[in-house]
């Protein structure tokens, strides 16, 4: 998919997962993915898309609902499922590559901390074996011009 996914992508495999859900197949479908939050935290997630989850509102649960729906109720509720498990699974991949870019980001923050620390430390061993061997080549000098 690279780094700039479409939905394009992403509807013949939910085709097939809601295929494989509608004839049997699979009795639940989950979507694994990292929740992304920051750059600093993502949280592997698992949500289930199949069968939908029951709501836990109390409100909703004791209305009386007095709608008329054009087309049928089936197929209206057939093309709002495909859409809503494309928009998630959507979600999912979106979230997994900011996740991933966001860990990279600070992989590579770190890297150049760590060359630059190392860099210093290589300098100063560097500055530090110059400076004797400046050192014993002076002391050279002067014990060799005291002995004539």
């Amino acid at each position: 998919m690279g780094d700039n996914p479409s939905l394009s992508e992403l509807i013949g495999p939910v085709k097939v997962m809601l295929q494989a859900y509608d004839e049997g197949r699979l009795d639940k479908l989950y979507i694994v993915s990292n929740k992304f939050i920051n750059t600093m935290s993502q949280v592997p997630t698992i949500s289930q898309l199949l069968p939908l989850p029951a709501s836990d509102d109390d409100d909703l649960k004791h209305k009386s609902w007095d709608y008329l729906y054009e087309p049928d109720p089936k197929a209206l509720l057939d093309t709002l499922l495909r859409r809503y498990v494309e928009s998630q699974v959507y979600q999912g991949v979106v979230e997994n590559l900011a996740s991933e870019q966001a860990a990279r980001m600070v992989a590579m923050k770190a890297a150049t901390d760590n060359g630059g620390s190392l860099i210093k430390e290589l300098q100063l061993v560097y500055n530090k074996a110059r400076q004797a061997s400046i050192t014993q080549e002076l002391t050279e000098i002067v014990s060799g011009a005291a002995a004539v």
